[in-house]
């Protein structure tokens, strides 16, 4: 249920990129201009992230992340009516604040279904919406767009999103806070690990709760501070997410100047490579961190630090090269150890961050990673309004991936050993 949620979440903020060449010329966008309607979602979806976070701590995660499916599919279809460059920019900054729920609260609700010996594994799983639903936002909306006009896939996508969580709300269930670990330790015999359910606010303390939500945010950053290795994984987001919404936001661009492909083909070459290989690797990535994760409290970052490692290349080969069958295999590459990377991601903080602080951990992660996101796509934008070539500028990307693998692979060998939650290491 959660996967088709994950769904409309990415499509819904990746149809605006698979349209950008379209505004770009009814409403004479520059670079720059398009890279802020892309990064407005970002900001907001940051900037709002470690609140979300605190506020998942707090209250029922069914509610949240059903509440926020209503509110990013509504605006979604809002985009419809966009005409000028501030409209765009105020609806994706009111997508973000909508979706910047859904992660962590519904990272924390799998968590709790799944403990340590199947997490990365099943988050692996769920990871695969996020490609599916960026191909679904892609290709769809580009030939939705070629077809009906730009307005319409923003329209169908709201409506979906909406009847789908209508469907939903029947069907959700919430586990308790701690639910997988107990059961863990009562199957292996091991001490029951302290109770870690905070019971359902009432209405009527909401505005007191919304208030010490707030103020617990100095408290959680200062938790997550003394654990070296859940802050090296936050830095390590934060570059490996810039790439990443680099090649999201300007990737169906790049295809149709340097390729000169329509709408719908650059809409959908942008995004299935990429996403359909990054869906075998989470399936790879998840399945392998688990098993090194038995054998090391850093297993899971080691994995990451090689999927990291591996892509790299690819990444400078995807920019470098002008030759439309060597970028296919290349991008297809780059997505598949982005993959890899990409189903370890919570999985790998969980293992250091404890269970009450899960929702606040992956707010503050977020929030990082799109920052970093962000600044990534605005920049690209800015480099191409002053003569850098696209494919120049998404090639100078590879280092950054160099150098998030070094940052990783210190982190699994230094830190880790020594951060691990107690209770649940291997």
């Amino acid at each position: 249920m959660l996967w088709f949620i994950c769904f409309f979440n990415y499509a819904d903020r990746t149809a605006i990129s698979a349209i950008l060449p379209v505004l770009k010329s009814e409403y004479n966008l520059t670079n720059t201009q398009q890279g802020r309607i892309v990064s407005a979602f970002m900001w907001v979806y940051a900037l709002t992230a470690p609140f979300a976070g605190l506020v998942v701590d707090r209250f029922p995660r069914k509610r949240i992340i059903l509440s926020g499916l209503y509110v990013w599919s509504i605006v979604t279809g809002f985009t419809a009516l966009c005409s000028k460059v501030w409209h765009f920019v105020l609806v994706r900054g009111a997508e973000g604040l909508g979706e910047t729920f859904y992660f962590p609260a519904s990272m924390s609700l799998v968590s709790d279904y799944h403990d340590r010996r199947t997490r990365s594994r099943a988050m692996g799983l769920h990871q695969t919406s996020v490609y599916a639903g960026t191909i679904g936002g892609g290709a769809l909306a580009g030939w939705m767009a070629q077809h009906f006009g730009w307005q319409f896939p923003f329209v169908v996508f709201g409506v979906a999103g909406c009847v789908l969580g209508l469907v939903l709300a029947w069907f959700i269930r919430e586990p308790a806070r701690d639910e997988a670990e107990r059961n863990l330790a009562i199957e292996t015999g091991e001490t029951v690990p302290p109770q870690a359910v905070r019971p359902i606010v009432p209405w009527s303390e909401l505005p007191r709760e919304v208030l010490l939500t707030t103020v617990d945010l100095g408290r959680v950053a200062v938790e997550l501070s003394k654990r070296p290795t859940a802050l090296c994984l936050m830095a390590a987001f934060i570059g490996a997410n810039c790439v990443a919404m680099v090649f999201l936001g300007w990737m169906p661009s790049f295809l149709k100047e340097q390729y000169k492909m329509d709408l719908a083909l650059s809409g959908f070459s942008a995004t299935f490579y990429i996403q359909v290989a990054s869906m075998f690797g989470a399936l790879v990535g998840g399945a392998s961190a688990d098993a090194f994760r038995k054998r090391s409290a850093g297993g899971r970052i080691f994995v990451q630090a090689l999927g990291l490692l591996c892509g790299a290349p690819f990444i400078f080969l995807c920019g470098w090269t002008q030759q439309l069958a060597i970028l296919i295999p290349a991008m297809a590459c780059f997505g598949f150890f982005k993959g890899i990377y990409d189903a370890n991601i919570w999985a790998g903080l969980y293992d250091f961050v404890p269970v009450e602080r899960r929702g606040s951990a992956v707010g503050l992660m977020n929030m990082l990673g799109w920052v970093g996101g962000a600044l990534g796509v605005e920049m690209i934008g800015r480099a191409a309004d002053r003569g850098v070539t696209l494919g120049s500028a998404i090639a100078s990307t590879a280092g950054i991936y160099l150098i998030v693998a070094v940052l990783l692979a210190i982190t699994a060998w230094l830190f880790a050993p020594r951060d691990a939650v107690t209770g649940d290491v291997a």
